[in-house]
């Protein structure tokens, strides 16, 4: 469960957006299922397999059948290689029924090219430069976003809050920690 729990987490590392260094090993994650490596699709991103290495934020969130469509918009913004980054790199990974909890057409709508620039925006917003664990997180007031603006961290019991958005899980990445969370953590701006 804390191997799933962690896989988890690493896909949230998905958002992040800065490029240095690929590796991909991609991890099939579910909080009841076991954990099995595929290859990763490639699309022009340059790939590296370590089998003994931590799966790296991309390789966790491409294995995840509750963040398609977290990777789907990673797909179309083309921040692929940002997620491979060395990091390290905190990624707050909405899930699927966080996206579905959008109002009606809005994933659409961010996911068309000419929206490309505004989803991009979006996606860098879940990420934050470090590796913090949830317990650590609790010692903060806010966190600076790769978008350049910052989110409020909130604690409700054991309960840690980012910009609204719950942590319901975490998953120690090779190139820092996926967060998952229960919302998507849209901008002011």
């Amino acid at each position: 469960m804390k191997t799933a729990i962690r896989l988890l987490f690493v896909s949230v590392v998905l958002l992040v957006f800065s490029s240095c260094k690929n590796e991909s090993t991609t991890t099939e994650i579910s909080a009841e299922s076991s954990v099995s490596t595929e290859a990763p699709t490639r699309q022009g991103q340059a790939f590296i397999e370590d089998e003994g290495s931590t799966p790296n934020v991309h390789q966790i969130a491409m294995g995840s059948p509750d963040h398609t469509t977290l990777v789907a918009a990673v797909q179309a913004a083309e921040l692929e290689n940002a997620l491979v980054n060395a990091g390290p790199l905190m990624v707050f990974a909405p899930t699927n029924a966080a996206f579905d909890a959008l109002p009606a057409g809005t994933v659409e709508d961010l996911l068309k090219p000419e929206n490309k620039e505004r989803l991009a925006y979006i996606l860098k917003h879940h990420v934050t430069p470090g590796n913090y664990s949830k317990d650590f997180l609790k010692k903060f007031k806010k966190v600076g976003q790769a978008s350049n603006e910052n989110e409020t961290v909130e604690v409700k019991g054991d309960d840690v809050y980012v910009g609204g958005a719950k942590i319901v899980a975490s998953i120690p990445a090779g190139n820092g920690i996926v967060h998952v969370v229960d919302k998507v953590i849209l901008p002011e701006n």
